[in-house]
């Protein structure tokens, strides 16, 4: 491997550590921020930044990252949300979907941009941003249905299920996730052309 070829690869491991991190962060902060059981999740605009960059394989990792976050902070005891799952008759399965909702998400947006970004970065960027909370929310909300219908079905206490889980569970959360996505859209496209500038 030659020079150039090294520091890119540096540069990449750099720079994936580094989004790793403040998913991390970020994702720690967010789980003390809840609108219902489930926190709010603002880890998803690094996710977006970072597979501009680094492409949708990136945003796979950063998205199974992040869901492990969820997963572990879930595991501690601070995601009330997650912890009522895990301690349901499917543990596998809240596993399953924090860490593949986080991962589909991530390169779905990142999959997005690849193919919008050749004809305009900022379209890109949006769409990323759309995609990522509507994949990671829309998982979510499909995993709930699929595995733990009698649960959720305890909580709607005889309210209609699929309006429960949209407006109870995910509704505010999603909205927030969103809308920080398509606030942060200039910024995040600036950012992007400073990390390919490096690259």
């Amino acid at each position: 491997m030659n020079n150039s070829k090294r520091r890119g690869s540096t540069r990449r491991m750099t720079g994936l550590a580094i989004f790793t991190a403040i998913i991390v962060v970020l994702q720690v902060l967010c789980t003390f921020v809840r609108f219902g059981p489930f926190s709010i999740t603002l880890a998803l605009a690094p996710i977006i930044i970072a597979t501009a960059i680094y492409g949708k394989g990136a945003g796979a990792y950063l998205g199974g990252v992040f869901g492990l976050v969820v997963l572990v902070t879930g595991l501690l005891g601070w995601d009330g949300g997650t912890v009522m799952l895990l301690m349901s008759i499917n543990p596998a399965a809240c596993v399953a979907i924090c860490i593949v909702k986080g991962a589909a998400a991530g390169f779905l947006a990142g999959l997005c941009y690849e193919l919008i970004a050749k004809k305009s970065e900022k379209t890109a960027v949006v769409v990323s941003g759309v995609v990522c909370p509507v994949v990671n929310t829309g998982l979510f909300i499909v995993g709930m249905l699929v595995f733990f219908f009698d649960t959720i079905s305890g909580w709607a206490n005889g309210q209609n299920m699929l309006l429960y889980i949209i407006v109870g569970l995910t509704g505010v959360n999603f909205l927030v996730e969103l809308g920080v996505n398509l606030l942060l859209g200039a910024g995040i496209t600036r950012i992007i052309r400073a990390g390919k500038n490096m690259h």
